[in-house]
């Protein structure tokens, strides 16, 4: 019976991607070509091969929000390589996974650390290319946060003690960013089956029962956002009780209201100027509730299309100071550059082994 079950979960999912990727091929509207300027020591490789960059983006960063800092990646990449770059946009993390995956794509970026997991399973040639570091400059603080928020106001329902605990979140109507997010889903389901899998009527509770796919589903329903801004627009917008989202993922859009920055019981409100899809729900503020520190997720590549040397003069652009100095790469915060800029954070390459935790 079990394994019926995944065989079906496992052709849906199969069909799902046939279909988006048929979509993205015919849809040109999500490419863009990026003209850089011509590196002074291009290697004998990059003038070779002249065909273009493919880089694949999740849906966080495909907003139109991020066009800029999306040029200025591909220009760089451009400068590295003397090559032309593309940018594929996507609506779904599957379709970018499988893009980097199967070699439709050359460069994915922002991925997460489960993302990149995944794609290298289905694909050991794909690798890390760089990541973001923290504030230290190195692997050592390089974190961000998983989140699990409500609504300013229904934060009484989860108190515990003196503080609060995902103890009531059973039943209520769930809203994850996709079953392929590393903090949009995968951490934060962790943290359930930790947390309940002690008790006596959840214990042997699984992905399933999370997913509201087995006879008896935990959350009333489950919604997908399909990225981190419309997985929180579900919560503020009453479509769900909880939303799971990641702090750098919505950053440019909220801002801190009460409280210190990532820590249960903090408050944060929708910006008044934030663009789509928050346009209707500025000014709403919600609380957190769960708050979990994740590896950041790394900028990754297949290498097929792509020379060692290109790689190497790709990572050399990447982690210069005058990359970590973009403001369009790391911002002052308040803007859309991909990462807020903290103490020296910068791009730093991260062997395959660091994600070790969480395979």
């Amino acid at each position: 019976m079990r394994n019926d079950k995944l065989l079906k979960k496992f052709a849906a999912v199969l069909l799902i991607l046939v279909m988006a990727i048929g979509a993205a091929a015919c849809n040109s509207e999500t490419q863009s070509d990026t003209s850089g300027t011509q590196s002074d020591t291009p290697s004998t490789a990059a003038a070779a091969n002249t065909s273009p960059i493919t880089i694949v983006w999740y849906p966080n960063e495909a907003a139109s929000d991020y066009e800029p800092a999306r040029e200025e990646f591909g220009r760089l990449i451009s400068e590295a390589t003397n090559r032309e770059v593309r940018h594929n946009l996507t609506t779904d993390y599957v379709i970018a996974i499988e893009a980097i995956a199967s070699g439709a794509a050359d460069i994915g970026a922002i991925f997460g650390a489960v993302g990149f997991i995944e794609a290298q399973q289905r694909n050991p040639a794909v690798q890390s290319l760089i990541v973001n570091s923290g504030s230290s400059g190195t692997l050592d603080d390089a974190i961000y946060y998983s989140w699990l928020a409500v609504n300013k106001g229904d934060e009484i329902q989860y108190s515990s003690g003196s503080g609060y605990s995902i103890e009531n979140i059973q039943g209520k109507r769930m809203s994850f960013v996709s079953n392929s997010s590393t903090s949009g889903f995968v951490v934060p389901s962790s943290g359930i089956f930790s947390f309940f899998g002690q008790t006596a009527e959840w214990s042997d509770i699984d992905e399933d029962d999370i997913l509201g796919l087995s006879r008896n589903p935990f959350f009333s329903e489950v919604l997908f956002g399909g990225s981190h801004q419309g997985s929180l627009f579900n919560l503020l917008d009453g479509r769900a009780d909880i939303a799971a989202i990641c702090d750098t993922c919505v950053d440019a859009y909220v801002e801190l209201a009460s409280g210190e920055p990532n820590t249960i019981g903090s408050v944060y409100a929708i910006h008044q100027t934030a663009a789509d899809p928050f346009e209707g729900v500025r000014g709403s503020e919600f609380f957190l509730i769960n708050v979990v520190p994740v590896l950041n997720g790394p900028i990754v590549y297949n290498p097929q299309n792509l020379s060692d040397g290109e790689i190497q003069a790709i990572r050399n652009i990447m982690t210069s100071d005058e990359t970590a100095d973009n403001p369009l790469m790391f911002g002052e915060g308040g803007g859309f550059s991909f990462y807020t800029k903290s103490g020296d954070s910068r791009f730093v390459v991260a062997e395959n082994s660091w994600y070790d935790p969480l395979r």
